[in-house]
């Protein structure tokens, strides 16, 4: 088991990739992109891949998610040989190198879809907005939810309110916020 100490040297790490396909080659791009997801899944920590399909015919971008539990992990897929040889198929389908970050913690509910790459807002910034959203939620359900749950055993509560203020702030508040608050937590991106 490890200590506090080193999951905060390791901690979770997600990848965002945003990649450019030539005119042409989406089909084939399909099939390595298909190959890399089944390879990740092979590598110890690997939590799941979510691929962003291009909307618009003209600009081919996809935007792909790779989700490891610890940034060793991550790296160990990242050096990896059969990686590298499926990226060396990728790369002459793609129109450029592309674009990629790594996040770890609160940056993940960090991003803005529509500008993928982006470097993650300062730390203090994300406290203050998470902070403040939980602060406000957590009386929300207590006041609207937890009634309804009484009959259930505390850990039981606990559970469902846990999982239920995770998925909202995950799915449904923190993408809002981050667009509504984006000039404030992104002020070096404004145009």
């Amino acid at each position: 088991m490890s200590s506090p100490e080193n999951l905060s040297d390791d901690p979770p790490a997600t990848v965002d990739i945003l990649q450019r396909v030539k005119p042409g080659c989406e089909a084939e791009f399909e099939s390595v992109l298909t190959d890399l997801i089944e390879a990740a899944k092979m590598f110890e920590g690997h939590l799941g891949v979510n691929v962003f399909r291009p909307g618009d015919r003209a600009h081919p971008e996809y935007r792909i998610v790779f989700k490891f539990d610890r940034i060793s992990n991550l790296k160990r897929w990242e050096t990896s040989a059969v990686r590298q040889k499926l990226l060396d198929r990728a790369n002459r389908l793609t129109a450029n190198p592309g674009q990629t970050s790594i996040l770890t913690g609160l940056e993940t509910w960090f991003t803005l879809p529509q500008q993928p790459g982006l470097a993650p807002p300062p730390r203090y910034k994300m406290v203050l907005l998470t902070g403040t959203t939980i602060y406000v939620l957590i009386n929300l359900i207590n006041t609207l939810v937890l009634p309804l749950l009484a009959p259930l055993p505390p850990l039981l509560r606990t559970l469902v309110v846990t999982f239920l203020m995770v998925a909202i702030m995950t799915y449904g508040i923190m993408p809002r916020l981050t667009k509504l608050f984006a000039g404030w937590l992104y002020p070096q991106s404004r145009h």
